[in-house]
């Protein structure tokens, strides 16, 4: 329901003086949104049509204004200076000088924070990027920086851990994430043995299935497809978690409250995972390996003495203890960045949607660089 009074919107313009000289422009009545296209056009008609050496605006007569008529009212002093001519409001009624004082102009002159998007080139987009990538490499640093010293507190003042949180990641880390790992885990052990056995049947060597299976899972596969699946999950779920704080001003709360927002919040998730990726790793080579053992038994007439003695034969215990340190290091890579990224973020709901994403996809990214790192480091030790 409107509740304005139902005056009719009328107004009058009436200009004196000589053209090219000193004129006044009288306005009269009532200027308001109703009405503005109107009186802008007007306005424009004016200025087309004369170029007077000064302006003056009578504001005498006006019977009611709103915000939108003080800025046409502004603009038209905009108008009048880019053609640099003096200009100025005379007679203006308290009511005018009440409803034009709420307008700040040099605020209204500020170029916006941020400029009307345009298409780049390649070139600027390039650079651009290659910004964008310092500023991300510093940020990481800085968070580096944070996590060692949070964590090397940690480890000399034990009772500042937050031990509770620490069981309360480990459980939605690991225990909730068995069932997807043994799952894939499985399949892959499976997959591997049935595309090996077709190459190796043509020698007739089925029993060098249980060697490549074991071999491929331990070294490799079995703490790679861990360290993505904790990716997907946890990595996403810190990232979320904390940039959902960091939009809720909770973590601005903990720094008021005197807490280190990085030991508080970061160092449970990274010691969870520390600690409970290796074990998920130990329980994806065993679901591997019995994948290659379900198809060497079921189609190739393999024993599960003569499979799994084959197994045991093939791997090391050097190649158990590389694939636990490896698992360690995915784990704190997964939950460093995705704290990292969660701590990054500034918005609302677009950001913290953004930050999961990247988290999942630079805690990828790194585990197969450090994964390429280590085989090539692993291959000389070993």
């Amino acid at each position: 329901m409107d509740l304005r009074p139902s005056i009719p919107d009328l107004y009058n313009l009436e200009i004196s003086g000589p053209a090219g000289g000193e004129m006044t422009l009288a306005i009269s009545g009532r200027i308001s949104l109703e009405n503005l296209g109107k009186f802008l056009a007007d306005v424009e008609q004016f200025f087309l049509r004369s170029t007077p050496r000064g302006l003056s605006v009578d504001l005498s007569g006006i019977q009611y204004l709103d915000s939108a008529a003080a800025l046409a009212f502004l603009n038209l002093r905009n108008r009048a200076e880019s053609q640099s001519t003096p200009f100025q409001f005379v007679h203006a009624t308290e009511e005018a000088h009440r409803i034009l004082a709420l307008l700040d102009r040099p605020t209204l002159q500020t170029p916006p924070l941020i400029s009307g998007r345009r298409s780049a080139n390649l070139l600027e987009q390039a650079g651009e990027g290659s910004r964008a990538l310092g500023r991300d490499f510093l940020s990481v640093m800085e968070f580096v920086g944070e996590l060692i010293r949070g964590l090397g507190y940690s480890l000399m003042h034990p009772r500042s851990v937050r031990w509770d949180d620490v069981l309360f990641y480990m459980k939605r880390a690991g225990v909730d994430g068995l069932p997807i790992v043994s799952l894939i885990s499985f399949l892959i052990g499976l997959v591997i043995a049935f595309m090996s056995s077709l190459q190796l049947k043509q020698f007739g060597a089925y029993l060098y299935v249980a060697s490549l299976v074991a071999i491929a899972i331990v070294r490799e596969l079995g703490p790679l497809m861990t360290g993505i699946i904790v990716a997907g999950r946890s990595g996403s779920a810190f990232g979320a978690e904390i940039g959902t704080m960091m939009v809720n001003e909770e973590v601005d709360a903990l720094r008021t409250m005197g807490f280190d927002p990085t030991r508080f919040l970061a160092v449970p998730k990274v010691l969870a995972a520390m600690l409970v990726v290796p074990l998920l790793t130990l329980y994806a080579d065993v679901f591997g390996i019995l994948g290659g053992l379900l198809i060497g038994v079921m189609f190739h007439d393999l024993t599960v003495y003569s499979y799994v003695d084959w197994t045991l034969w093939s791997i090391t215990l050097f190649d158990i203890v590389s694939s636990l340190i490896k698992s360690i290091v995915f784990a704190a890579l997964i939950a460093g960045i995705g704290c990292q990224r969660g701590f990054e973020v500034r918005g609302g709901a677009a950001a913290v949607g953004s930050a999961t994403t990247s988290a999942v996809v630079s805690a990828i990214f790194l585990i197969i660089v450090v994964d390429s790192i280590f085989a090539v480091i692993l291959h000389y030790v070993r």
